[in-house]
């Protein structure tokens, strides 16, 4: 059996970039609003999954894939929104970070690969944290650009409030990320 598309991309890497992106939606859906306006969601868990179970090719498009449904109005970021006007409004920093973020996990993740379990969960540990502070600042940065608020007035409202929970979901994407790739294997 053919596993293979005619351009030579495998069907099974199709399926897992599109599970992942509308993973990605999903979690975008699971959100509690904030009074600065950035909602407590599962993005960024599903992003850094995504980068770490896919790696960072796969990871990056599956995230990429994304942003270009919500960018042309599919209603798939936070709230059930879409179009150009999330990604250039105050919290567009954070979706534009997407990528870059996936990137870092995978890169990481893939480093630590074949590695002793302790120098594994270090690499994937310093691409989550590396994901999320580049996830802090480009969030903060479009933010304050958006909103003219002070960068420390970013902060205060856009890295502050999220640092317990953003911990609990790195935490979260690192196990659930480790045992997907142990289910799957090379199969990914």
């Amino acid at each position: 059996m053919n596993t293979k598309t005619k351009t030579g991309v495998k069907i099974r890497d199709i399926c897992f970039i599109s599970m992942f992106a509308a993973l990605i939606a999903a979690c975008a859906q699971i959100n509690i609003p904030t009074p600065g306006g950035v909602a407590f969601t599962l993005q960024t868990f599903a992003v850094s999954l995504a980068g770490i179970v896919l790696g960072y090719k796969k990871g990056v498009l599956s995230v990429v894939i994304y942003i270009i449904l919500g960018i042309i109005g599919i209603p798939v970021f936070s709230g059930f929104s879409g179009g150009i006007a999330i990604i250039t409004g105050k919290t567009g920093g954070f979706i534009l970070s997407f990528p870059a973020m996936a990137f870092l996990t995978g890169v990481f993740t893939n480093i630590g690969t074949n590695k002793k379990n302790a120098v594994k969960y270090f690499f994937i540990a310093v691409g989550l944290i590396t994901g999320t502070v580049l996830n802090y600042i480009c969030g903060v940065l479009m933010f304050s650009a958006v909103t003219s608020s002070s960068l420390q007035n970013a902060f205060i409202w856009c890295v502050l409030p999220f640092i317990i929970t953003d911990t609990v979901k790195i935490i979260l994407a690192g196990i659930t990320g480790i045992t997907v790739k142990k289910i799957f294997g090379k199969k990914l």
